[in-house]
């Protein structure tokens, strides 16, 4: 199958069912729970029919961690394949072209969550896990966010990233 890779800006509930393809909770039982920030900016992969078959999003978004203040990231998130695609080796597709397009948006980091079962996925393309707890608001208040963190630098030279509990300022991405 042909499949063009296309920037988009936020997506739209249309483009959310073709993704979703009927699937109840792509994200896992977790994170269907949890309310996400939009994101802006996508990089999408489209089939030959017209459908998007991934995508993964990108938003700026402020943190911060108790041993060293405030600072922003660049959030990913909503990064998905159709389940009829996953595999395939799709997400390489739209997360490679994702990460140039975050070093584009200012921060130093890009920071994501992921299922744990997802871990080693995201270590493989250079992230690495926060170990603090990393906390964000959900309409009923703050939470301990109960999905893995994880951050990777966006240009070389950045500093580890610091300990101590991390505050995401407004909703998780």
């Amino acid at each position: 199958m042909k499949l063009e890779r296309v920037e988009l800006g936020p997506l739209t509930s249309q483009q959310w069912e073709e993704l979703r393809a009927g699937e109840h909770e792509p994200f896992g039982p977790v994170g269907a729970k949890l309310a996400w920030r939009p994101k802006v900016r996508h990089i999408g992969l489209r089939a030959s029919d017209g459908r998007l078959v991934a995508v993964a999003g990108a938003v700026l978004a402020d943190v911060e961690v108790e041993s060293t203040g405030g600072f922003q990231v660049v959030g990913l998130g909503s990064l998905i394949v159709t389940r009829s695609m996953r595999g395939t080796g799709l997400m390489a597709d739209v997360v490679d072209p994702l990460l140039r397009l975050a070093e584009t948006m200012g921060p130093d980091r890009a920071m994501i969550f992921c299922r744990p079962d997802l871990v080693a996925l995201y270590t493989r393309t250079g992230f690495i896990e926060i170990t603090a707890p990393v906390w964000a608001d959900q309409p009923a208040g703050r939470i301990e966010m109960p999905l893995s963190a994880m951050w990777r630098p966006l240009r070389p030279g950045v500093p580890a990233w610091p300990p101590g509990r991390v505050d995401v300022r407004g909703e998780p991405f």
